[in-house]
């Protein structure tokens, strides 16, 4: 049986993984494999010599990138730089994650992004995500580049404490008044679907990049509007502009992947986000 190793392993993406892996597997956390020390990372991978790596690790404050993008490129790029390093050393297949957030330069765009459409970040941490991935696609032949978008997995988001459906619940019971935008659009995705889709791709062994995220799209507020319908819960919930929002960093006003590649394997189409979101609702395991 093959021996996997996942690195991020707090976060909501690795928790739905492991589970799913038949083999050997090895979860690792900071500090155990800090992607910040080539070094260790190093020593750990050539220790356990796995057959496959599967990076869930990431800086993903996005807000926080503007002031601070030293410590996104540390971890988003020149991390995985040495880890595609690490990985092509000892002839492993690389499993790594990335972002709708490499796309929004083109603001008048309203079809989906299929995998040869050139990217265009307008975000530091959108840069700091597309740097990673070129790393990876340069310098290790055995890769699988997952871009995936609006995660929320019961684990939450590691780094984070939450995910936005976690939020948007909190936000309601607490009975804050809600703005969500409705000028940006995704496809929310579930990591249990996630990590079962990324099994499925592995077993190809057609290395390249993919876009992989439940089908279907909406605006971030249809998908508040959604959970609080799906849960039976009211909110004080309102739509504005990102403008009226005001985040630090800019967001793309549409970055909805199209799974183009992975369909011309024959491998199955994701459902419905709204089918994955009420499926999370109900396994939550906690009163809404």
């Amino acid at each position: 049986m093959a021996k996997y190793v996942v690195v991020g392993a707090g976060g909501q993406l690795a928790r739905d993984l492991v589970p799913r892996l038949k083999g050997e597997v090895v979860a690792l956390a900071r500090p155990d494999f800090d992607l910040t020390r080539p070094d260790s990372m190093r020593e750990k991978l050539l220790e356990l010599w796995p057959e496959v790596v599967f990076n869930c690790a990431a800086y993903n404050f996005v807000d926080r990138t503007e002031s601070e993008p030293e410590a996104a490129f540390d971890i988003n790029a020149w991390g995985v730089r040495h880890l595609a390093m690490i990985c092509r050393e000892i002839d492993c297949v690389v499993v790594h994650f990335s972002t709708n957030y490499v796309f929004g330069l083109d603001n008048q765009r309203r079809t989906p992004y299929v995998e040869t459409d050139n990217p265009g970040p307008i975000s530091a941490y959108g840069v700091s995500k597309l740097a990673g991935e070129y790393f990876v696609r340069a310098i290790c032949p055995k890769h699988f580049v997952i871009r995936t978008a609006a995660l929320f997995g019961l684990r939450g988001s590691g780094g984070k404490g939450t995910n936005f459906v976690e939020l948007m619940l909190r936000l309601a019971r607490e009975d804050q008044p809600i703005r969500v935008v409705n000028d940006q659009e995704v496809n929310p995705t579930s990591t249990v679907d996630l990590g079962q889709a990324t099994i499925n791709l592995l077993s190809t062994n057609h290395f390249g990049l993919y876009h992989l995220t439940n089908s279907g799209s909406c605006t971030w507020h249809e998908f508040a509007k959604t959970i609080f319908e799906l849960a039976g819960v009211k909110a004080n919930l309102s739509a504005v502009s990102s403008q009226e929002f005001g985040a630090r960093a800019a967001r793309p006003r549409y970055s909805v992947l199209a799974h183009a590649a992975s369909e011309s394997l024959g491998l199955p189409r994701q459902r419905l986000w709204r089918e994955a979101l009420a499926d999370y609702l109900r396994d939550r395991g906690k009163p809404v």
